[in-house]
């Protein structure tokens, strides 16, 4: 069987002269640095000791069949390795790197050649080692090309008079010798396919960050300057920045090659965003332009496109490299539009996902947008009915946890299949398979017995209440809605101390999302530790006397009302520990059909 990858030692000076000359692609260097300053401390220090550092792999491209018939060379791109390379290149050689702030900043080490028993012998710059004549302030002056190393002595041997200049030599001799090291490294066969790749990297670094496709889409699309890829990345990495930190925008715009390429214009109203449902990462802009645009749902098979792989023929052929580019930097352009942002968040919202703690999967969203795009782009459909098509499907996803397992799977199916029948003809198929009566009244009752305050069947019963702008318990005129807006909390029914007086101790039962409620915080201390048999009743008199003593609500009619929208059994009010679980069966029950009739009316 033959070789999957060939292993090599090569010189820190050759590889950083590959990756200066283009022959090794290093396409980290224009994303944020990650490490901090100490790790490349370390890296240094362990380089100079002579500790090993760990692998770096390189992912050869296919050669591509050009346009006249030949074959172009493969494209080396290191697909791991990049941070210690890019700490090694603002070290040794000076150069700048950017940031988790997107900023470009040198990390500087500095060397003591003083250093004995205990001492450090690197440490990171500051103005306490600027000050201190025993230091050299920044190792990157030593490993320059031009360093006058014999004034360099005389100078630092006379503010240190303790140092012997044959000593210091021997020193530099050891300190300049890193650019010697030998360094592993590990290069992929080109006729790997991609989850070989990915495989081998696992294997080979299990104790490193997994690799996934984005990752390698993202290194190939830097890595190809000929199509535009490098100013795509910067746009790829400058919307996730700025969906997140939109001040960011006045440091984006010293970037004036970005500046003066077609994205900029297209993130420009990031800089006035505050939304939060939805932030998207690389990843997430990566997938949903590629769904969008390829009409595909496996991120490996926008890997082999962007590098030219025919999928009829298996071979390489340059003209599908350079329509993949151009597709792709046609669907993160229309990812990026404000108007299909503004208008998906809006869907999204509209539903009642108005706060991010109410989604869960970010891969339910990349569809959702995904959907979003296709059916605005389809002439066929009333361009009025698609926020609510978007919100319909984000709702039937999110019940169904259809982007949990095996999500790319499921992704390409139903890309595949909308394109086939349509979506609407989709729409009924998947409700028909996946919404039964059976999945109302039995599975989704089972799927609300969770302890679990995030689960998503909770959420969606939240949504439901926000749509139908449900006052909170024992409240008229509080709004669900406000209080998720506002960070409110989320009370027990049943309270937690009166449960665990009454025995019931287990966190996984007194936590029951069922007795859970959003609930004014006056009226929840007001309530304290009180048995429901105890507060309800209160409050139903209350309807009578007219003295608050929980809540605000004074009528009976607006009473049953509030205990019909919050799916609360009016027999609560005869309820003690001993009937807690008949209650929470009872009440998931009534969530589950809110939830249905919450569904059927988006």
């Amino acid at each position: 069987m033959a070789e999957k990858y060939n292993a090599s030692n090569i010189a820190i000076e050759q590889i950083l002269n590959f990756i200066k000359s283009g022959e090794i692609a290093i396409p980290e260097i224009q994303r944020p640095f990650v490490w901090k300053s100490k790790q490349v401390r370390d890296l240094i220090d362990s380089l100079y000791t002579g500790y090993p550092t760990g692998y770096l792999i390189i992912s050869q491209s296919p050669n591509m069949k050009l346009k006249d018939g030949t074959l172009s060379e493969g494209k080396k791109i290191m697909i791991d390795g990049q941070q210690r390379v890019t700490a090694l290149m603002t070290a040794i050689m000076g150069l700048e790197v950017i940031n988790s702030d997107f900023e470009k900043k040198r990390i500087k080490i500095s060397f003591n050649p003083l250093a004995i028993d205990e001492d450090e012998v690197f440490k990171v710059q500051d103005n306490a080692i600027l000050k201190d004549k025993k230091w050299i302030a920044d190792i990157a002056e030593v490993f320059k090309s031009d360093f006058k190393r014999g004034s360099f002595v005389a100078k630092y041997c006379e503010l240190n008079s303790e140092m012997d200049s044959d000593k210091l030599h021997d020193i530099l001799d050891n300190l300049i010798g890193i650019k010697n090291r030998q360094i592993g490294v590990i290069t992929l066969d080109k006729e790997l396919t991609i989850d070989e790749v990915t495989e081998i990297f696992i294997r080979i670094n299990s104790q490193g960050a997994k690799l996934n496709q984005s990752d390698f889409a993202m290194s190939k699309i830097a890595a190809n300057v000929k199509y535009g890829g490098n100013i795509l990345r910067k746009a790829i990495d400058y919307f996730s920045h700025l969906a997140v930190q939109p001040d960011w925008y006045h440091e984006m715009a010293k970037d004036k090659e970005f500046m003066e390429s077609r994205f900029a214009p297209k993130l420009k109203w990031l800089k006035d965003d505050r939304e939060e449902i939805f932030d998207p990462n690389y990843g997430d802009i990566l997938r949903v332009a590629f769904m969008y645009k390829f009409g595909r749902g496996k991120m490996k098979d926008l890997v082999s496109l962007l590098g030219g792989r025919d999928f009829e023929t298996r071979d390489y052929k340059e003209e599908i490299a350079e329509t993949s580019f151009e597709k792709l930097t046609e669907g993160v352009i229309d990812f990026m539009s404000e108007f299909s942002f503004a208008n998906f968040i809006l869907a999204i919202k509209s539903a009642g996902f108005i706060s991010s703690r109410l989604t869960n999967s970010q891969m339910t969203l990349d569809f959702a947008y995904t959907l979003y795009l296709i059916l605005n782009s389809n002439q066929q459909i009333d361009k009025t009915q698609i926020k609510h098509y978007v919100s319909k499907w984000y709702v039937l996803s999110t019940l169904t946890s259809r982007y949990i397992t095996s999500p790319e799977t499921v992704m390409d199916l139903d890309i595949r299949r909308i394109s086939e029948k349509g979506f609407i003809e989709y729409l009924k198929e998947i409700e028909e398979a996946n919404l039964s009566d059976t999945f109302w009244e039995v599975g989704l009752v089972q799927d609300l017995e969770t302890s679990a305050i995030n689960s998503p069947f909770f959420n969606v019963f939240l949504t439901a209440q926000v749509h139908s702008s449900d006052n909170s318990l024992l409240m008229n005129g509080t709004k669900v809605r406000d209080l998720i807006s506002i960070m409110g909390d989320i009370h027990h029914i049943f309270p937690k101390g009166y449960l665990q007086k009454n025995g019931i101790t287990d966190k996984s039962k007194y936590n029951q999302i069922a007795n859970y409620t959003y609930l004014d915080t006056q009226t929840n201390i007001s309530i304290g530790d009180k048995a429901p048999n105890d507060y309800f009743k209160t409050v139903f008199e209350q309807c009578d006397s007219k003295e608050m003593k929980f809540g605000n609500i004074s009528e009976l009619s607006l009473l049953k009302e509030n205990l019909r929208i919050n799916c609360i059994p009016e027999n609560i009010v005869n309820m003690d520990a001993s009937h807690y679980e008949d209650f929470l069966l009872e009440r998931r029950k009534l969530m589950a059909k809110k939830i249905k009739n919450y569904y059927y009316s988006l």
